[in-house]
């Protein structure tokens, strides 16, 4: 989901994804080539949205965060940088204003606040939208999602290979959370084994004690990729979304007194997505793929 529902999916305090991620950004490692529906097309290509005149724009400021690996982190030099950094500035550059672009990171706490005292124009560090906040705020069209994935045990000896494959078979989820739900609804067939963490849940599963987990892609991609895995184990089947388990998606908050900027985003996310830039970035930050 977003920043503040993957709190409850255990993503925002792990200490292996921050620094996995940091490590792989900084040694310049380069992406492999997108595969066919690597990244969900959100913009239908023969759409054309309206782009207002920003002429009398005098500046548009970004709010983000530092803390928020690989979306938004600080790098070795102490510069901002991540996908919603880099994303900020393709969108500038998009709209033709880069001279009149700001990026600032806050702590994630500070940004609603700051949005609304017009410290900021745009919020982009993946505000989970909610009922409360579009009560107050507006939202831009969705730019990314982050799906639910099956990883394996590479050992486990499974007849197939989509999710058919572990039917009635025990499967790890953390207790709890949306994906502890998804996988009970999409799943009936599949028996669900509750642990109480993350890193609990991963241990099993590497240890062989349950043969698969339902879990982040974002944070599984990285685990099986990474030197804890110890290659043990591979992201396995297809990924899942559902806006009813996991959201909408990753969007861009905005003052709801702002529509005009609100149609410049939408316009800007939708011929980057069109132009390939969109998926460029995103091969950038997660070289391992979500999907």
């Amino acid at each position: 989901m977003i920043h503040a529902i993957v709190s409850s999916l255990y993503f925002r305090g792990a200490r292996f994804l921050v620094v996995l991620a940091c490590a792989v950004l900084a040694a310049g490692l380069p992406s492999r080539q997108s595969a066919a529906g690597d990244l969900p097309v959100l913009f239908d290509a023969r759409e054309r949205l309206p782009r207002p005149d920003l002429s009398s724009l005098l500046r548009l400021r970004f709010l983000t965060t530092t803390d928020f690996p690989p979306f938004n982190f600080a790098d070795q030099t102490g510069r901002l940088s991540g996908f919603h950094v880099e994303l900020a500035r393709a969108i500038c550059a998009e709209l033709t204003i880069e001279a009149k672009c700001q990026i600032q990171a806050l702590p994630f706490a500070e940004l609603e606040a700051a949005l609304s005292g017009g410290q900021g124009d745009a919020v982009l560090a993946g505000i989970a939208v909610s009922d409360d906040l579009r009560s107050r705020f507006s939202f831009s069209r969705p730019y990314m999602q982050l799906p639910a994935r099956f990883a394996r045990n590479k050992d486990a000896a499974l007849l197939g290979e989509d999710a058919d494959a572990l039917f009635g078979r025990r499967v790890g989820v953390v207790s709890g959370t949306a994906h502890e739900a998804m996988l009970k609804a999409f799943f009936p067939n599949i028996e669900p084994v509750g642990f109480e963490n993350r890193d609990k849940m991963l241990e099993e599963l590497k240890a062989k004690t349950i043969e698969a987990v339902f879990a982040d892609s974002l944070q599984l991609s990285f685990w099986t990729s990474g030197e804890a895995a110890a290659g043990c184990c591979a992201l396995f089947g297809k990924a899942y979304l559902s806006e009813r388990f996991l959201g909408e998606g990753l969007t861009i908050m905005l003052r709801r007194d702002d529509p005009v900027l609100a149609s410049a985003l939408d316009s800007a996310l939708a011929a980057l997505s069109r132009n390939g830039r969109l998926q460029e970035i995103y091969l950038r930050y997660f070289p391992y793929g979500l999907f």
